[in-house]
């Protein structure tokens, strides 16, 4: 298994980026502690996939601000992501596109292949090693790109909406899965749902106005994976779906 030891946090500070000569986000001030998962929520077209991106550093420095990675970290072989969209290779088996990274780079080694093959076993796809994607359901394909993002071996995860195609059971299952994959790296998680947030993040960050900025942190009560309907943390969902509401004004 993927073991993260005291990965860093993410600092970023008076954060701002325009897009067509118009400011989608300016002076966003806020910390992504280290070895947690930060949920960032915010209505649609406010930048959260965009500072994903930044974070990456797949956009260059072309933004205002800095971001930066606590204890000196180099951005540098430190992070790996995952979308919506699993982005399987339909001519490569479900081994072969768990090690898609190591094959690009020239490091499919038989320790690399067994190591997929057990993360694989741990995501419930030990008899799928030899399929295609084809064969598999949304969500099957879903915990291949899981396995895949773990097998790079970066202590920071950065996710956009990862599981927001997926049916409510099978959506359940998967985020308890990376939970459990990614236990100890620190997590930058996007999505649109509130549930979601709440049942999953340490602490929960919404972008809001135009250009968006970044609110004061929520953090919901006890550790993830949370029940839903438990007092406190349905009134956090009210407090949240407030914050969201207003800022789609």
């Amino acid at each position: 298994m993927t073991h993260f030891q005291d990965p860093p946090g993410i600092l970023l500070d008076n954060v701002g980026f325009e897009f067509g000569g118009t400011a989608l986000f300016s002076g966003l001030d806020f910390v992504i502690p280290g070895g947690q998962w930060t949920c960032l929520l915010g209505p649609s077209g406010c930048g959260k996939s965009t500072l994903l991106r930044l974070i990456s550093g797949s956009l260059g420095s072309n933004f205002s601000g800095s971001i930066r990675f606590d204890r000196g970290f180099s951005r540098k072989n430190l992070t790996a992501w995952m979308s919506q969209k699993d982005l399987l290779l339909p001519w490569l088996t479900v081994q072969s596109n768990a090690m898609l990274g190591a094959r690009l780079r020239g490091e499919a080694t038989e320790e690399r292949r067994q190591r997929a093959a057990a993360l694989l076993e741990a995501a419930g796809l030990k008899g799928y090693l030899d399929a295609y994607p084809a064969a598999l359901s949304g969500g099957m394909r879903q915990r291949v790109a899981l396995v895949r993002t773990l097998m790079e071996d970066r202590p920071v995860i950065l996710m956009d909406e990862p599981f927001s195609a997926l049916d409510a059971l099978t959506r359940l299952k998967l985020q308890d899965l990376a939970l459990e994959l990614l236990q100890g790296a620190t997590v930058l998680l996007v999505t649109h749902d509130p549930y979601e947030a709440l049942r999953l993040g340490h602490r929960i960050q919404v972008m809001a106005g135009r250009p968006a900025r970044i609110r004061p942190p929520l953090t919901p009560p006890g550790s993830p994976p949370r029940r839903l309907d438990e007092s406190e943390v349905a009134a956090l969902h009210t407090r949240l779906f407030e914050n969201l509401k207003s800022g789609e004004g």
